[in-house]
């Protein structure tokens, strides 16, 4: 299984993907990271393990909004592919935020 390392925060991390899909993991992970500078940029730096969990909540409100104008059909089409990558994203961040709680 290939293995990328993404930056977060400063911090270099480890992480396992698909095959075909270490440009993906890079470009997700650059995602969460400017979500995580918008929340240090608000907030100040709270620590690692809180930035991930408040960046996790952020990209799953993200997320439940997409799949509400979907269910209420304010939007003309969700992609589909978006929300996979936005569910994707969040299992990543999840599996990130146990390893820094773990130590790991």
């Amino acid at each position: 299984m290939p293995q990328v390392t993404v930056l977060i925060n400063g911090h270099e991390y480890d992480v396992a993907c698909g095959e075909g899909q270490e440009r993906r993991t890079c470009e997700l992970a650059g995602y969460v990271d400017s979500k995580i500078k918008e929340l240090v940029g608000q907030l100040g730096n709270l620590g690692d393990q809180r930035l991930l969990l408040l960046a996790s909540l952020h990209l799953v409100d993200e997320l439940w909004d997409y799949q509400e104008a979907g269910a209420r059909g304010t939007t003309k089409a969700v992609d589909a592919r978006r929300a996979a990558a936005i569910d994707a994203l969040a299992e990543r961040i999840e599996r990130m935020a146990e390893r820094i709680e773990g130590g790991v």
